[in-house]
């Protein structure tokens, strides 16, 4: 049974406060029509991508006040805060922060939340 691309991305699982991000592919010239040397973006303090998949976010520490909290068996009391990144948005992020992979022969990062530096939604505000 041969797996599609998506499959094999829904498979794979993103953790904590870590979103994966696939790089857009940023044009081969400048304004001007000069042509960029290979090499070029991949330096770039700053990179763009689309989030394919987010963490759940930060743990948060279990209240002390609960009665006995290593009975609480296989962890599903687990807390997050949620991130701010959301499948589907378009993120502006620093390379720095940010750890490249090759996944299926695709370049993909995995950036943590305090990595970027800024998102863009498609989805309306509710005002």
């Amino acid at each position: 049974m041969k797996l599609t691309e998506e499959e094999k991305l829904h498979r794979l699982i993103v953790v904590g406060d870590r979103v994966l991000i696939k790089p857009l592919t940023l044009s081969k010239k400048t304004k001007g029509g000069l042509f960029l040397p290979p090499g070029y973006s991949e330096k770039e303090e700053i990179q763009t991508g689309y989030v394919l998949k987010a963490g759940p976010g930060y743990p948060i520490p279990v209240p002390e006040n609960e009665d006995e909290p290593w009975k609480r068996g296989n962890g599903d009391n687990i807390r997050y805060i949620p991130l701010q990144a959301k499948v589907g948005d378009l993120a502006i992020f620093l390379q720095k922060g940010a750890i490249e992979i090759v996944y299926n022969e695709e370049k993909y990062f995995i950036v943590p939340q305090n990595s970027i530096l800024l998102l863009e939604r498609d989805d309306e505000p509710d005002c």
